[in-house]
């Protein structure tokens, strides 16, 4: 401490000689250089993503984000929001003060986009208030914490220390939930009704699977228990789940079916809510990072459907010697030549499936992921609403990626989509993307950590129809089930805003859904609730992956022979999860200097 301060003593009077030397040749000193581009942006980028682990801690172990603490939850009190929008505000003028043309790195360009869409998408989204309507069988504290339990780091002293500290604040967090909501029935924002009930239901499953008696898979919130060795940690977090947890669970749940259920709305359109039509406006842009007006989704979608309903009948022509789509799609979901046998048959389908998109991958990219990706079907509690996820593996290697399938009566699942959806979330979709923005160190960190719904389920979408490229499709019956799965996500653009702007009810939804899709009728009810209450994300997955299309279209027509399709998707994934005119704009550049070469 005494040679810090005797440091700090010797700097004052040498700067005051400086400037006395200066004044002395009749010149002041000269004012140091600005900072760059670069410099600004690397700052920027720094400042925000350290104050985004700050703010998302959970987000911190998801990604298993190295030099991180696992002891807190998100903070969700109204005024720290309020101070984290204040937060957001300050970088984004930072933001607009760097202009992008004279940024030198390229990395640090893809660095600038990433960051200044983010904050943008932020503040535009702002006018929904959210926070007082998190109501959510989705996104809701019971699916994202129930999962983040599941990979709470344990093991070491310090990793129970941290465990215990993190889970013994949740009951605060969720009277907090229970104020907010009680300030959103105040302010006119609820959740749906159809939706409350089923987060009641949920959270019902939840407090029965974390009882003393359950066993032991049923709950996710007896995980860091059952992963660790220590006698004494064991005990205590048991101790803790009964105590305090499921109490806690109780409170939120009887506040939902005894106060909030009634205060909740009958009407699942957006609209409904205070300034819901800008919100829904704002949201599509959010999610999909493309200036596309909310108006013109509708029709998109109703010519993304005709085409694909086209296809569709060639291949039925072909191959199930019908004309009959709609008949088709109905046979795919409901004749037992279509559907798996079991829960197990399923399961194995999806892993063979997997298996073979590994071993094909080294034809198609330059650059693969060293993470291995899993399989495995939602937890009980879940596995009802379950519509399909992905997890990304951690950063520092310990956690492979996770792929979540839905099993839920898979006897009444089509084989048919079975594949599609596989190659999707894993290889080359979902893991072959955040993996490779996970592993990459020679780009700033943000681009692995900030997700952007319209890049990362448009690539979702164009793995799809790469993986028929591929061949990785068993036959036609999976190749038809591919193009039921891209018409899902053009039925999407039809559903969502009919819901959330046209105002059609939830069975308008789900027949329109059955009638164009494979996907069995328990799945396509969920997905409906789904875009109830997560509005406009479902429409990021076509609009992102026509685009991701017609770059490589426009690529391929101006390169011609020089054209290289590991090229283009080293291209495309390298800077992790970008605006998607920002890619765009990547690949012409990229294009030019592959011409000039």
């Amino acid at each position: 401490m005494h040679e810090r301060a005797h440091l700090r003593r010797m700097r004052r009077p040498f700067v005051s000689l400086a400037v006395v030397a200066a004044s002395a040749c009749g010149r002041e000193a000269p004012a140091p250089p600005p900072p760059s581009s670069d410099a600004r942006v690397t700052a920027l980028a720094d400042a925000y993503l350290a104050g985004y682990f700050e703010r998302n801690p959970d987000q911190a172990t998801v990604y298993g984000v190295p030099g991180q603490r696992h002891d807190r939850l998100p903070d969700n009190r109204l005024e720290a929001i309020q101070a984290w929008h204040a937060r957001e505000d300050g970088w984004l003028t930072e933001a607009r003060a760097i202009d992008p043309t004279t940024i030198e790195s390229e990395s640090l360009r893809a660095t600038n986009a990433i960051v200044r869409e983010a904050l943008e998408g932020a503040t535009r989204s702002r006018v929904c208030r959210s926070e007082l309507w998190p109501v959510s069988q989705m996104t809701g504290w019971q699916t994202q914490f129930g999962y983040l339990v599941t990979i709470q780091p344990v093991k070491s002293a310090e990793a129970r220390s941290q465990a215990l500290v993190r889970w013994a604040s949740l009951p605060r967090y969720l009277d907090v939930e229970i104020e907010n909501l009680r300030e959103g029935v105040r302010a006119g924002y609820t959740s749906p009704r159809h939706i409350v009930q089923i987060v009641i239901d949920q959270i019902d499953g939840l407090v029965k699977a974390s009882a003393a008696a359950a066993p032991v898979a049923d709950s996710p919130f007896r995980s860091p228990a059952e992963r660790d060795d220590d006698p004494a940690f064991k005990e205590e977090f048991k101790r803790l789940i009964t105590d305090q947890l499921v109490p806690a669970f109780r409170k939120y749940r009887d506040f939902l079916a005894n106060e909030y259920l009634r205060a909740s709305r009958e009407s699942i359109a957006l609209s409904e809510l205070p300034d819901g039509m800008s919100c829904y406006d704002a949201l599509v842009q959010q999610y999909s990072s493309l200036p596309v007006p909310a108006s013109e989704v509708y029709a998109l979608g109703e010519r993304q459907m005709n085409s694909l309903m086209a296809e569709m009948r060639t291949l039925a022509e072909k191959s199930f010697k019908t004309s009959d789509v709609p008949a088709l799609l109905k046979a795919l979901r409901t004749d037992r030549r279509y559907t798996f046998r079991s829960r197990a048959d399923l399961i194995a389908y999806t892993k063979a499936a997997v298996d073979r998109a590994r071993a094909a991958a080294p034809g198609w990219f330059g650059r693969l992921p060293k993470a291995d990706v899993l399989i495995e079907p939602y937890p009980a509690y879940r596995e009802k609403n379950g519509a399909n996820e992905y997890n990304p593996p951690a950063e520092d290697g310990s956690r492979p990626g996770l792929f979540y399938i839905s099993a839920y009566q898979a006897e009444k699942q089509s084989r048919a989509i079975a594949e599609s959806t596989a190659f999707h979330e894993t290889i080359p979709g979902h893991h072959l993307q955040s993996a490779i923005a996970l592993e990459r160190r020679d780009a700033h960190p943000l681009g692995r950590y900030v997700y952007n719904n319209g890049y990362a389920e448009g690539w979702g979408l164009y793995a799809e129809r790469l993986a028929d490229e591929m061949q990785l499709f068993s036959g036609d019956l999976d190749r038809l089930g591919m193009l039921a799965s891209q018409a899902l996500r053009a039925a999407r653009l039809v559903v969502d805003p009919g819901l959330h702007l046209r105002g059609w009810t939830r069975q308008q939804a789900i027949d329109y859904m059955l009638l164009h899709t494979a996907e069995a009728p328990d799945y396509i009810a969920a997905e409906v609730d789904r875009y109830t209450i997560w509005p406009a994300q479902a429409t990021s997955y076509m609009l992102g992956g026509l685009e991701i299309r017609r770059a490589r279209e426009e690529a391929e027509k101006r390169l011609g022979p020089a054209f290289s399709i590991k090229a283009f998707h080293d291209k495309v994934l390298e800077d992790g999860g970008v605006p998607l005119t920002f890619m765009s704009g990547k690949i012409r550049a990229w294009q030019a200097e592959s011409v000039h070469r």
